[in-house]
């Protein structure tokens, strides 16, 4: 069930993560976590104090932590990774691409406070390139996380799941959605809200700013429809191709690039499929990440709802 009213979740996400991983960990003997230093910023700290046989600080070297994570799973185990979002993505990107997909190991990747998310934290940790980086890793599942309770669901769907699975999502928590018993699949988008004039399409951070634009078009005499594509890939692009023959326009919104994102691998779907539609990318406009309070950066970049509805005349 969709349960969006505007309300935030109560359990920040990096808490989330901590309970379900040392679940996890108690549950499958054969899970183990791995860090890069960063346990107490995302609510591992004690499962590792509790239990360091299954839970591993692998300080701040992050393409040594793929290694291990890609010999880990290679040896039976089932990996679960975590650093920051340019961390886990660009700086390990080739052992990421050789060890894990090249060599068909099997592990659980989450990148935290991807985009705007990392506000303070600045440029050099505002992954605006992740989901594109991840995308381009043959036979990749990427998955951008909408709310707590998609997280918990989607980290335990995981556990054994083949190949490379990437996470983006933040520590903090965004606009709660989905109803604890909620059923979920990755590849497959969720339809949170009909409408017949405009679809929008968006992951992550900008679900919650795409309702709350749907809210403001309908005020205005516009339906909207509001899907979220947390699985960036694979891509649900029946369902893409079902929203544009039924609304006719598609407006894409994504706390990342507009290149190489889900505007990029919507757009693709679109083309191949030959469905007469009109289409808009919104997200960050080819620029470097910067510093500031998340809402100001939400504004500078054009992410908030407010640029949504301007974006959605088309």
């Amino acid at each position: 069930m969709i349960v969006y009213d505007g309300s935030m979740d109560t359990e920040v996400y990096k808490n989330v993560f901590g309970r379900v991983m040392e679940d996890l960990c108690n549950e499958d003997p054969d899970v183990v976590y791995l860090d890069a230093d960063l346990m107490n910023s995302f609510g591992t700290y004690g499962l590792w104090q509790r239990n360091k046989r299954q839970a591993i600080n692998c300080g701040v070297s992050e393409a040594n932590m793929i290694g291990i994570a890609a010999g880990l799973s290679a040896g039976g185990k089932k990996p679960y990774v975590h650093t920051f979002g340019p961390f886990a993505s660009r700086r390990c990107y080739d052992q990421t691409f050789l060890s894990v997909g090249y060599a068909g190991n099997s592990v659980r990747v989450f990148g935290s406070d991807p985009g705007v998310t990392a506000a303070f934290n600045g440029g050099t940790h505002m992954p605006f390139e992740d989901l594109a980086l991840m995308r381009a890793v043959p036979q990749s599942r990427v998955i951008e996380i909408s709310d707590g309770v998609m997280l918990e669901t989607l980290m335990r769907l995981t556990k054994d799941q083949p190949g490379l699975t990437y996470f983006r999502t933040t520590r903090k928590a965004y606009p709660k959605v989905y109803s604890p018993d909620h059923p979920l699949s990755i590849g497959k988008g969720e339809v949170l809200r009909e409408g017949a004039d405009l679809t929008i399409i968006a992951c992550g951070l900008m679900v919650g700013e795409a309702l709350k634009a749907a809210n403001f078009l309908q005020d205005q005499g516009t339906s909207a429809r509001v899907v979220d594509m947390f699985t960036v890939k694979p891509l649900d692009t029946e369902l893409v191709i079902r929203c544009a023959r039924e609304t006719g326009r598609i407006l894409t919104a994504e706390n990342h690039n507009i290149i190489g994102g889900l505007g990029d691998a919507v757009g693709a779907a679109l083309w191949e499929s030959g469905v007469p539609v009109k289409m808009r990318k919104l997200g960050v406009k080819d620029e470097f990440g910067s510093v500031g309070p998340q809402e100001y950066l939400m504004d500078h970049y054009g992410l908030s709802a407010a640029h949504l509805v301007q974006a959605s005349l088309f």
